[in-house]
Order: structure tokens, then sequence, then C-alpha cells
């Protein structure tokens, strides 16, 4: 078996090929566990985020409700404020006519003399 120099390079070759990849076995290895670690962050992070989104929804669902309460209460507030304003409207023409008509009287009794 004779030994040529295209044989020697090969050997050279498949030896630098053996050790690269011997030299990255472990930076493969180790981003590998990264990976490993970062789904199990992303596993964490949204079972914690589910029930964070869950309970967020709820208290708009709720808030969502106190506020038609309240559009509610403030409806049934300017109605009242309308009608204590028409009432005294109505109590103030009411009481006023008299005493406007007694005045009228006084006055023409006072050109009158």
């Amino acid at each position: 078996m004779e030994i040529t120099l295209g044989g020697i390079a090969a050997l050279i070759a498949a030896l630098a090929f053996v050790v690269l990849v011997v030299f990255l076995i472990r930076p493969l290895a180790k981003l590998g566990s990264t990976f490993d670690e970062l789904t199990a962050s992303v596993e964490k992070l949204t079972d914690e985020t589910i029930p964070a989104l869950t309970n967020a929804a709820e208290t708009v669902a709720r808030t969502n409700a106190q506020l038609e309460r309240v559009d509610t209460i403030t409806s049934a507030a300017a109605r009242t404020a309308e009608d204590i304003s028409a009432t005294t409207t109505i109590i103030t023409s009411t009481v006023s006519a008299p005493f406007l008509a007694v005045r009228r009287f006084v006055g023409k009794m006072r050109r009158g003399r």
C-alpha cells in the first residue's frame, strides 16, 4: 500500500474534521440546554400570564357593569334635577302670582289717587 500526497492531505482533512466536530460538540450541547431552559421559561411565562389575562378580562367586565350602573344613576340624577327645576318654576309662579296681582293693584291704587 502506497501513501501518496493526496492520501496524506485527505487524512489531514479527515483529522481536522474530527477535531472540529469534537470542539463543536460542547457548544452545541450547551446550545441544546439553553433551548431547553428557554422552552421551560416560555411554559412558565405562559402558565403565569394566562391567569393574569383572565383576571384582567374579568376586571374589565366588572368595571363595564359598574359604569353602566353609574350611567343609570347619572341619568336618574339628571332627570331628578330637571324635575326639581320644573317644580321650582311652577311653585315660584304659583306663589308669586298673587303677590304680583297685589302689587299691580297697589300700583293702580297709588296712581288713581
